[in-house]
């Protein structure tokens, strides 16, 4: 049952992460043994997905090809490309981190799949196997940017089914580092503001966001942003929800902040423009309807904010 009137894509991994089992090597050598446990395969960041059935056998979507946990296993070859995600009632799921410049859906995984980019396949995935694969990917991209410790400078090893890195020099711990920022729909007068970077598709804009500080809390994060960004001072700020980033592995914590004024302007840094839009044209702008401006996609926790906020009474 979700926890939240609002699930974002990539909320929602369905497994239980079965975290008092990850400590017993035994039992997780046992399971990737198991000719019932499964695996989901990520190839250079990219997923391994084959098309979800339909009742006129014509595809709908995607969704995750799972392998054999055996067979993972054997991909693997060491620990550092295994990871042990959880349980799905009784059965175990681990997932494997292939790299390389051959495509495997080519080679030892042909005919099981083919690898896409998550945040395209994301669309049509469904919301559970959008969650599996966003924990994979995330997991897999902080054990392969922090292979050694940063006590010591000495490599760590895996532990705890990959949960955890321990360095055998000097005995520090090691755990998944998640990255979090604010996001936040700034509004006034019965408008809201958007803001878009250089580097962004001609005509995307978005809301506004930032990391947390150190010594922050999210409300702080946000009013500080705010007025960095845009010169905006917060007066009030709503917390929406939250969202799984696995690009590379961030938690965007969503808020509505109402702001002082609407004499916004961006810092030409951080953002090169920025626009009001009122409840009207917010609803064309995530409709696409606007000649010269589009929304994020769906799957992003701004457009959920956008929709949230355009969709209201107040």
């Amino acid at each position: 049952m979700p926890l939240s009137e609002i699930v974002n894509i990539f909320a929602g991994n369905p497994l239980d992460r079965a975290g008092e089992r990850r400590g017993d090597a035994s039992w997780i050598a046992e399971k990737l043994e198991d000719p019932q446990s499964l695996a989901v395969a990520v190839w250079n960041g990219k997923v391994l997905v084959e098309d979800s059935p339909s009742a006129d056998d014509e595809p709908t979507g995607v969704q995750i090809a799972y392998l054999r946990a055996d067979m993972a296993k054997e991909l693997a070859g060491t620990d550092e490309r295994l990871l042990f995600m959880g349980l799905w009632k009784d059965i175990a799921v681990f997932a494997v981190d292939l790299e390389g410049a051959a495509d495997p859906s080519e080679g030892a995984l042909q005919g099981l799949g083919r690898f896409e980019e998550l945040r395209g396949a994301a669309a049509t995935l469904p919301a559970p196997d959008a969650g599996i694969l966003a924990t994979a990917k995330s997991m897999f991209e902080w054990r392969r940017k922090h292979p050694f410790c940063a006590n010591c400078g000495n490599k760590s090893d895996v532990v705890d089914g990959g949960w955890k890195r321990i360095c055998p020099s000097c005995h520090a711990e090691h755990f998944p580092r998640t990255d979090p920022v604010a996001i936040m729909l700034a509004v006034h007068g019965g408008k809201c503001l958007l803001g878009r970077q250089a580097a962004w598709p001609a005509g995307m804009f978005s809301a506004l966001a930032g990391f947390v500080e150190p010594g922050e809390t999210i409300e702080e994060a946000c009013a500080r942003e705010l007025k960095e960004e845009a010169g905006l001072v917060a007066t009030k700020v709503r917390y929406h929800s939250s969202q799984p980033w696995p690009f590379p592995a961030s938690l965007m914590m969503g808020m509505i902040a109402e702001v002082d004024s609407d004499q916004a302007a961006p810092d030409q840094t951080e953002l090169e423009a920025v626009r009001w839009f009122d409840k009207d044209e917010a609803k064309a702008l995530i409709r696409g309807e606007i000649e010269d401006a589009f929304a994020p996609p769906t799957l992003a926790i701004a457009h959920q904010l956008i929709k949230t906020w355009c969709e209201s009474e107040d």
